[in-house]
């Protein structure tokens, strides 16, 4: 089962990704994701928690990530981790708000 969050900024990702890891979740398990590439990568590695990549969208589709619009990769990677189309772009709209998304995945998930 995948567990979604929202989150305004990093503080309150760090105090939401504390609560996932009491409930069982392993940090290699819970993926950050913000609209700007850098911001993602910064707040995720202060963190200690992964962001989605090609080894999470697959091959061909990581490869299309690499020539594609921010956006379009953000639902692309919400879909490498188990979100629906739908949440994808809905996912993406909050990202466009500037707000942080947790994306969660239970051991079964991987």
């Amino acid at each position: 089962m995948v567990k979604v969050l929202t989150v305004e900024n990093g503080v309150q990702a760090r105090d939401e990704i504390d609560k996932l890891v009491t409930q069982g979740y392993d940090k290699d398990q819970i993926y950050l994701f913000a609209h700007s590439d850098e911001r993602e990568k910064d707040i995720a590695e202060v963190l200690d928690v992964e962001t989605a990549g090609m080894s999470d969208t697959g091959f061909f589709k990581g490869m299309k990530n690499l020539v594609a619009k921010r956006g379009d990769e953000l639902r692309s990677e919400f879909e490498g981790v188990g979100l629906s189309q739908q949440e994808a772009d809905e996912y993406e709209k909050v990202l466009d708000g500037g707000r942080l998304v947790i994306v969660a995945q239970d051991a079964t998930d991987k």
